[in-house]
């Protein structure tokens, strides 16, 4: 949805975001995703531009409703062919494809059938995953199920700040949950099952965890508990505090194949659907923690130990959408994640959004970005250093793309891309990541 474009070109179906994106005042700057970086029609350039950079790898979405445009059924040949042509053009390219199979682009006819809380939704899941996996796996190895299932059900459907745009309360809210995680299950089998060589699966989460005040064994544990505790989390500025917004939640049952019992305070009915017929499923092998990464808040140990939030500097470094730069999130959101899951960590999401434009020299000079991945990654290298499993990064984003309920409003890429032109321009940052690609991190 955010950089192809033309959804809608060569049978493609309606997502949930069809209906939402018509009514005024959704998407804050009033455009929508016809057109986002018409890399439906662009993708060569963009892989030249990969190439350019040394980038070995590219994660992707295949849009569900524009290879099932009813969801499930019969598959829009046309959409298929085009991923055919992308992954072809990647692997010329010495790019390894790394496919996320849904991400937020529900089809609009299944949502017409309930969406996630109808009992079938983790069979329409796995089938469709199972349909790609059958088309693509001769070629692809690494899949990616469900992009962030706690921001798509969170602010989808506890929020109302995201298609399908509803309000439910905390029983409805387990349901959904827990077929997104059978969805995930049954994908993972679905993907396997169809597989024509050897593959590697996980799912990508948007983690929120957090940072300890000072290095003090006490601070570090404080952190550690506040990652996992299951509680209302208020993730962005202004936003209320949600329910959805918790980490071993939805983390627990992939890794560990059981819900956190504190958890059942905030969902008793979800006690009732954790059968162990179902924990099996949602527990399937998979290969890596895959985890989106941006901010966190800092807590330190209070009297009892319990964990106490450190408010932030007033004058402390936001990117242009206002989150908190907080580059050793890179380092201890991998360790804690790594010491729980007992997997290698995966960074399939970390970015910032800055307010990019041409200068008069018609380059793009961005370098509180460059600043960003220097701290960002040297972070992370840290964590390398001292024996954390990790399997890879992936910087947010290629491309500024069309940020969903924000428009075009933020630029997260290290390629800017004019609006009215759709031309590219490659930022000093992307140099620098290139240089960071190029020494395997020894310039950091």
């Amino acid at each position: 949805m955010q950089v192809e474009g033309s959804p809608y070109a060569d049978g493609g179906g309606r997502s949930i975001w069809a209906a939402y994106e018509a009514v005024s005042g959704n998407i804050k700057d009033g455009s929508t995703n016809w057109v986002a970086d018409d890399e439906y029609h662009r993708y060569a350039e963009d892989i030249g531009h990969m190439s350019e950079l040394d980038i070995n790898a590219y994660r992707f979405s295949i849009s569900w409703p524009r290879v099932l445009p009813q969801g499930k059924g019969q598959p829009n040949e046309a959409a298929l062919a085009y991923y055919d042509k992308l992954i072809d053009a990647l692997l010329a390219a010495k790019i390894t494809p790394f496919v996320t199979v849904y991400h937020f682009d529900y089809p609009d006819a299944l949502q017409q059938q309930g969406g996630w809380l109808n009992a079938d939704s983790s069979k329409w899941l796995a089938d469709y995953a199972h349909l790609v996996a059958s088309r693509f796996s001769d070629r692809v190895s690494n899949w990616l199920t469900i992009n962030e299932p706690n921001i798509l059900w969170g602010f989808g459907a506890e929020a109302g700040a995201m298609p399908p745009a509803l309000k439910l309360e905390s029983a409805q809210l387990a349901q959904g949950c827990h077929n997104l995680l059978l969805g995930h299950g049954r994908s993972v089998q679905a993907i396997r099952a169809a597989a024509k060589k050897p593959v590697k699966v996980g799912l990508p989460f948007a983690g929120t965890l957090s940072l300890p005040a000072s290095n003090s064994a006490q601070d570090i544990a404080a952190a550690r508990n506040a990652s996992f505790s299951v509680e209302k989390r208020a993730i962005i500025p202004l936003q209320p505090a949600m329910i959805m917004m918790n980490n071993s939640w939805w983390l627990d049952p992939i890794y560990l194949g059981h819900y956190p019992t504190e958890g059942y305070k905030l969902f008793p009915s979800a006690e009732k659907l954790a059968t162990p017929a179902d924990m099996r499923l949602i527990h399937q092998p998979v290969d890596y923690c895959a985890i989106n990464l941006y901010f966190a808040p800092t807590v330190k140990a209070g009297a009892d130990g319990k964990p106490e939030l450190v408010p932030d500097s007033p004058n402390a470094p936001r990117s242009h959408y206002g989150w908190a730069i907080t580059p050793e999130l890179l380092y201890w959101a991998p360790k804690f994640l790594a010491e729980r899951y007992k997997k290698p960590v995966l960074i399939t999401e970390n970015g910032i959004s800055l307010a990019d434009a041409p200068a008069a020299d018609g380059k793009v000079h961005d370098p509180q970005r460059t600043a960003f991945l220097n701290s960002y990654l040297g972070a992370f290298k840290r964590a390398h250093q001292e024996g954390v499993p990790l399997a890879g990064y992936f910087h947010w984003s290629l491309l500024d793309n069309w940020e969903f309920s924000q428009g075009y409003l933020e630029r997260f890429g290290l390629i800017y891309v004019d609006r009215n032109t759709q031309k590219r321009i490659v930022k000093d940052s992307a140099f620098r990541y290139k240089e960071i690609i190029q020494t395997n991190g020894a310039s950091l």
